[in-house]
């Protein structure tokens, strides 16, 4: 974390700052927070926080060959103190952000232009167009984004789009499409105007729902994952989905106190 994450507490996390953060960085979250009056009153929504970005399972079953598949899948290992006798051991890790889908607004700010264009060129080489609107708006709320098609030998002329965009700090995935090429270039935003951006989603959002029941989506589901006696055990491979795309050519251009056991930094985004 960088200076001014270190300031976070529970009570300042949020579902964008949450992503900033590393398993060893919830778990000494925790820790700080049990001393407060309000702690036990607001646990289950500091939980609910957690959850946005990191995925939580409870350890029913207290073996080593347990721990290990945990471990296998990328888990890290802590404990939960339920009361005064008694611990919950339970696996913490943080959500990958590997696949067009995992994009979101409150983590779209928190990757760089080189992890973003990694994630598109994993949506099966389909580029830019093959992308649902939904997923171009999130994307364009935290990075500036230009494309443009060309014939192979036109893409890297002097003097053309391609070299004017490298010179401005943007940087590039090449899709090859026969003989031509596709080259998204994306640079982030200024933090002011992914703000500005934010703000008018929320707004959207907001008067979306006036005159229905509030739901919050974004909740994880208690009875899934993390902290619930009704979790199974099961280790189901994650389901991997896709966007549907197309290719175009175009030629304009609740009291709970964490103690981390054998808790490590996950990998940086």
């Amino acid at each position: 974390m960088s200076k001014d994450d270190k300031k976070i507490t529970l009570k300042t996390l949020n579902k964008s700052n949450i992503w900033d953060l590393q398993e060893s960085d919830i778990l000494r979250l925790w820790e700080n927070a049990q001393k407060d009056a309000d702690f036990a009153d607001n646990s289950r929504h500091y939980l609910d926080v957690i959850k946005t970005a990191f995925s939580i399972e409870d350890i029913k079953v207290d073996k080593p060959e347990v721990i290990k598949k945990y471990e296998d899948r990328g888990f890290k290992i802590g404990s939960v103190k339920k009361d005064e006798n008694n611990k919950q051991k339970f696996a913490i890790k943080k959500k990958p952000i590997v696949r067009v889908t995992d994009l979101t607004y409150e983590n779209i700010g928190h990757i760089s232009a080189t992890k973003l264009l990694e994630v598109i060129d994993r949506n099966f080489g389909g580029g830019w167009d093959s992308l649902s609107q939904s997923i171009k708006d999130i994307i364009e709320h935290g990075f500036d984004i230009s494309t443009t098609t060309l014939p192979k030998d036109r893409l890297h002329k002097a003097g053309g789009l391609y070299e004017k965009k490298m010179a401005d700090g943007y940087e590039v995935l090449e899709i090859p499409k026969g003989t031509w090429v596709e080259a998204i270039f994306a640079k982030v935003k200024p933090e002011e105007d992914s703000l500005k951006s934010l703000q008018m989603q929320k707004q959207e959002e907001n008067e979306n729902k006036l005159g229905s029941d509030d739901e919050d989506e974004d909740l994880p589901n208690d009875d899934q994952d993390g902290f619930d006696d009704e979790d199974d055990d099961t280790f189901d491979d994650d389901k991997l989905t896709e966007e549907s795309y197309r290719t175009t050519f175009d030629e304009d251009p609740e009291n709970l106190n964490l103690e981390a056991e054998d808790v490590t930094d996950d990998e940086d985004y």
